[in-house]
């Protein structure tokens, strides 16, 4: 008999909708690797995350890029045309400029991993990114390009007060400070998009890099070409305020996909936690530590799994100093019969194993530096070679930083030469991929041939030099173009060394620490162009005697530049030989699954 009355009707109405709610529950298949949505729930699949966000982020970088190289990729012209500088001085300056950038990507990942986390320290930092920039557009023009018109290679702007200096470097470095502090933080958010716990989204967090360093090298193809030429030709206030609306667009364009963002939350100050191993290791000394990490504390599988989503580190044999921290003293056991533990005197073995990780991290990121001195000259001294050779093509002129496009193109090619062609190749021989440290050993051995190239080209540019020029710019026969060698194999070795870096230090960094491996990459960057700064100056002391006007000069005809080109290959030469040992001696970090960790959990319970 049919049920006709109003109770009858509502309870198969409800029974209708947990049957749905129970079908919607079951499509939405959750992330596994603790990612939340923007509400702080466990993100869905099929809703937060992958491609589509990834995309997004990796336009925004473009666009981000392209505005930041609108300003970089010409300032070492700005310094000399504009302000007024000379070759080396504006070349150190630029050198500064460029690291402060990356040293404030240390600030960025430390806000970002501690308190922030990364979507709120990337909006952030774009808006300081996209003020600085509107700031120098507005600077330039109405005080520093005066003479209406100066600012080309023919035409030198007036002198200018120190107030309107002011004006310039506070502009400049509020570009810094933005694109600096955003930078780690834009890489990791975009890793973050992808679960490393499901094969398929594990394998596109390792592609996520890869396209994400030619997002970046494609949004800076656009700087280097279209508003190198304007910037090039003295306007300067055009190719500023293109960078400003760039950078307005990507921010837009940022904020746009926070409905689809995947999340972690911060995991509190890693200071402290570096700090509770050193102070508690200290205290006990003269602890005996048992083999086998035996009598080590760690939290139970419970506590951990609700820990924002980080993972155990399995302990390692390595730095057992530090392995005195975690051993349980009968101090220590008093305190767990009344249910406290002072963070100060016992850590655990995962949080012992983070500074275990850094410490070994650090070798490996002190041999990048110098492979960062090779690359930052293609921002300084590459230009200020390229614009002493001959840059015309009948009546066309090509902008010497427009050379870098090269640089770009060969970035390009390589990474899809390298995913489509070497990888497969290589792995079908060996059965085994290149491991990200044999990716960096072999950007260094490019960047040794880069410079070599680079210093016979300039060789070869001095024997059809006029050394005797007043105004040196296109004083040189040799044509521009025999620097696209150097520039190309620049543009490999990154892809080798960039992109295996970012893979590195993103994967070995503890899970409190993601954004802070993104920042080291940054940082050897940035420290690698405080040391070209250091080497140009001692060069130029120790070469400058008497009539030697330097290696250096302000006229490139009178120095020997091929001379500096040779050291940077030699001194390469040499890191790579730490860097190999450096590499044999490291050990990968270990962490435990998060399924075992939940198992742990369960069975605790």
């Amino acid at each position: 008999m049919a049920c006709l009355d109003i109770s009858c009707l509502r309870q198969s109405t409800m029974q209708r909708k947990k049957t749905t709610m129970t079908t919607t529950a079951e499509k939405e298949v959750l992330t596994l690797d603790g990612a939340v949505d923007r509400h702080g729930r466990p993100a869905v699949r099929g809703k937060t995350g992958t491609w589509v966000a990834g995309i997004l982020l990796l336009v925004n970088q473009g666009l981000a890029t392209l505005a930041f190289f609108g300003v970089g990729v010409n300032l070492v012209l700005f310094l000399t045309r504009v302000i007024g500088q000379d070759n080396a001085a504006a070349a150190n300056n630029v050198s500064k400029w460029t690291g402060t950038v990356y040293i404030f990507s240390l600030l960025g990942a430390f806000l970002s991993d501690s308190y922030l986390g990364r979507f709120k320290t990337c909006a952030i930092f774009q808006a300081i990114f996209v003020l600085g920039l509107a700031s120098l557009s507005i600077t330039s023009g109405l005080f520093l390009l005066k003479p209406k018109g100066c600012g080309d290679e023919h035409t030198p702007c007036d002198s200018h007060s120190s107030y309107h200096i002011a004006l310039f470097y506070l502009s400049v470095y509020l570009v810094a400070l933005g694109n600096g502090g955003y930078q780690p933080n834009i890489a990791t958010f975009g890793a973050d998009q992808f679960d490393e716990e499901d094969p398929k989204e594990g394998l596109s967090k390792i592609a996520f890099f890869s396209y994400f360093y030619l997002a970046l090298n494609l949004g800076s193809l656009f700087s280097n070409t279209i508003l190198g030429y304007f910037e090039d030709e003295g306007m300067w206030v055009i190719g500023f305020w293109a960078s400003t609306a760039s950078a307005a667009m990507a921010l837009i364009l940022f904020l746009c996909g926070i409905p689809r963002y995947r999340h972690f939350t911060p995991k509190g100050n890693p200071l402290s936690r570096v700090s509770q191993v050193l102070a508690a290791a200290t205290r006990k000394w003269k602890v005996q530590i048992m083999p086998n990490s035996e009598g080590l504390f760690d939290e139970d599988e419970k506590d951990l799994v609700s820990n924002n989503g980080a993972r155990k580190i399995l302990h390692t044999n390595g730095f057992r100093f530090l392995d005195r921290a975690a051993a349980i003293t009968l101090p220590e056991m008093d305190q767990f019969d009344d249910g406290t533990r002072n963070p100060w005197r016992l850590c655990t073995v995962t949080q012992v194993e983070e500074v275990k990780c850094v410490l070994r991290l650090l070798p490996i990121w002190l041999c990048t530096i110098l492979y960062s001195v090779v690359f930052t000259q293609m921002a300084s001294l590459f230009v200020e070679q390229g614009a002493v050779m001959r840059t015309n093509i009948s009546t066309f002129h090509i902008p010497p930083a427009s050379m870098s496009s090269f640089d770009i193109l060969s970035v390009a090619a390589f990474i899809f030469i390298y995913r489509r062609v070497i990888d497969p190749i290589y792995t079908r021989l060996t059965k085994s991929s290149l491991t990200e440290l044999q990716r960096m050993g072999i950007g260094l051995v490019i960047a040794i041939c880069a410079m070599v190239s680079a210093g016979t080209v300039e060789v070869f540019r001095l024997r059809y030099a006029d050394k005797d020029c007043l105004h040196c710019e296109e004083s040189s026969s040799l044509s521009i173009f025999w620097q696209i060698p150097q520039y190309v194999l620049i543009g490999a070795s990154e892809v080798f060394m960039y992109v295996g870096q970012l893979e590195f230090f993103n994967s070995q960094a503890p899970d409190g620490l993601k954004s802070f491996g993104s920042a080291l990459c940054m940082t050897s960057i940035s420290f690698g162009n405080y040391v070209s700064s250091l080497l140009v100056t001692i060069v130029m002391k120790v070469s400058t005697n008497g009539n030697m006007p330097g290696w250096i000069p302000g006229n490139l005809n009178r120095g020997h530049l091929d001379r500096f080109f040779f050291l940077l290959a030699i001194l390469t030469a040499a890191d790579l030989v730490v860097y190999i040992i450096c590499a044999k001696w490291y050990k990968y970090i270990k962490f435990e699954s998060r399924e075992a960790a939940a198992a742990a959990a369960t069975a605790a319970v």
